[in-house]
């Protein structure tokens, strides 16, 4: 899927860098270096400041300077910093929720007789802001964010310690109007669920299903911290293989739209607190058009599917670390560190 505001389109198939050939925290400071010092002001918060917590992925109005504001050379430092804080896939996503945005323009305005106007559904309209100075050492933030994307990173010692929390959402969930019907971004997290929910035994599905109706969204929203989430649903202990292969499936769709690096060490965490552990819960329908649910739960994950406004065409995912969200956990590391030098 291609852009249609052409001022950004050049810069997203121009950029081809490679990930691995410079630190984050280098790509960071070029965006930085390339704004005027106003964008540059509106740009940089402290470390501690609470707007680095103010997820959120609805439209509404945000802080930090958005691509409206860049010319060529910051659009393109800012899209370099994105494309090196996810992999291809997260990336690609990324683009292509942003280009949804005109979709939703053209069929608002199709069926309203009162127009919303073109900043309200804007794939320019995406903000950025960096929390700290980036640095190679220190501990340092940054997030990209606008409708249907909040992704939160955190840094140090030249990696990204942190990605989440991080929301993909899709509306329409499938297109259905002019050259784009038929596209579906969230296909892969809408599928395998379906997948793996219609594998189950009828004994099994009376387990893992929790409710009859769906949730009108991920339950969590956007609160700053994830509690009180009940242990329902089926444990991937009592799947049988094939089961087990479409829940690792699943699982990798969702942990594969982050940088390799971060990719593997999350990966490596969930399973060092036990993929036995892990439970899989839906509610709602269990065929597509209808609303439904699943969610992904354990030790240290959350992950959160919802499909239910719209008439069922309007997905919103979310995933959680329930110990470092925002790099909390390591931050807290980083401050005890410093306190015994």
């Amino acid at each position: 899927m291609i852009f249609r505001n052409t001022l950004l389109l050049p810069f997203l198939c121009m950029i081809t860098i490679n990930c691995s050939a410079q630190h984050l925290a280098d790509k960071a400071n070029d965006f930085l270096n390339s704004l005027t010092p106003e964008l540059k002001a509106k740009a940089q918060f402290q470390l501690n400041d609470s707007e680095r917590m103010n997820m959120n992925y609805i439209p509404i109005e945000r802080k930090g300077p958005t691509f409206h504001d860049f010319n060529e050379k910051q659009k393109e430092a800012a899209l370099n910093l994105l494309k090196a804080s996810l992999s291809a896939q997260g990336y690609e996503k990324s683009r292509e929720i942003m280009d949804l945005e005109n979709i939703l323009y053209m069929m608002e305005n199709k069926t309203t007789e009162k127009p919303k106007g073109k900043s309200y559904r804007d794939p320019l309209n995406y903000h950025l802001c960096i929390f700290g100075k980036p640095s190679a050492n220190d501990f340092w933030g940054w997030r990209f964010e606008g409708h249907h994307i909040s992704l939160n990173f955190s840094s140090t010692n030249g990696k990204i310690v942190s990605s989440t929390p991080s929301f993909f959402g899709s509306n329409p969930g499938i297109v259905h109007i002019d050259e784009d019907k038929g596209k579906e971004v969230l296909k892969a997290e809408t599928d395998l669920g379906f997948k793996l929910i219609n594998s189950l035994t009828p004994s099994q599905l009376k387990i893992a299903v929790i409710a009859d109706v769906a949730p009108g969204d991920i339950i969590t929203g956007n609160k700053r911290t994830v509690a009180n989430i009940e242990t329902d649903g089926i444990k991937y202990s009592v799947l049988n293989v094939s089961q087990q292969k479409i829940f690792m499936d699943l699982l990798h769709v969702y942990i594969s739209n982050y940088e390799a690096n971060f990719a593997k060490s999350f990966m490596d965490k969930i399973k060092k607190a036990g993929i036995d552990s892990l439970y899989f819960a839906w509610s709602g329908a269990l065929k597509p058009g209808i609303g439904n649910y699943y969610r992904i739960y354990g030790p240290v994950l959350l992950i959160e599917y919802d499909n239910t406004q719209n008439h069922a065409n309007h997905v919103h995912t979310v995933v959680r670390d329930l110990t470092n969200d925002y790099g909390e956990d390591i931050l807290r590391e980083h401050y005890k560190e410093d306190h015994h030098k």
